[in-house]
């Protein structure tokens, strides 16, 4: 596993590589490539074909304010934690090797 506090992150039209309004979050590309070692121009043509899956969750007690955006390609499984303000606190990425991550791994529960 590899985590990081991140630096510098990818922008998105705004200046912040995540935005989220009207319970919709939007990613750059270039920072969900990154993480699973894409290219971003390819990012939203798999994410629309389902290769590219992703899970939300909400902070509670003391990750009040926090969320949890992963995502799942192939054999990785990337997750960001942001604050309310789209600002990327922390980021962990697994590479589950030649093991591919199970179906029921790549939904949302609940």
């Amino acid at each position: 596993m590899i985590e990081s506090r991140q630096k510098r992150q990818p922008l998105g039209p705004s200046g912040r590589a995540i935005e989220f309004s009207d319970n919709t979050f939007l990613v750059d590309a270039a920072l969900i490539g990154d993480l699973l070692h894409i290219p971003a121009s390819s990012v939203p043509a798999l994410m629309r074909e389902g290769k590219i899956t992703s899970a939300c969750e909400r902070g509670m007690d003391e990750h009040e304010g926090e969320f949890r955006l992963t995502f799942f390609y192939r054999n990785r499984r990337a997750r960001l934690g942001t604050d309310l303000a789209g600002r990327v606190v922390r980021r962990s990425v697994i590479d589950f090797g030649n093991q591919p991550i199970p179906e029921a791994l790549h939904r949302a529960v609940g």
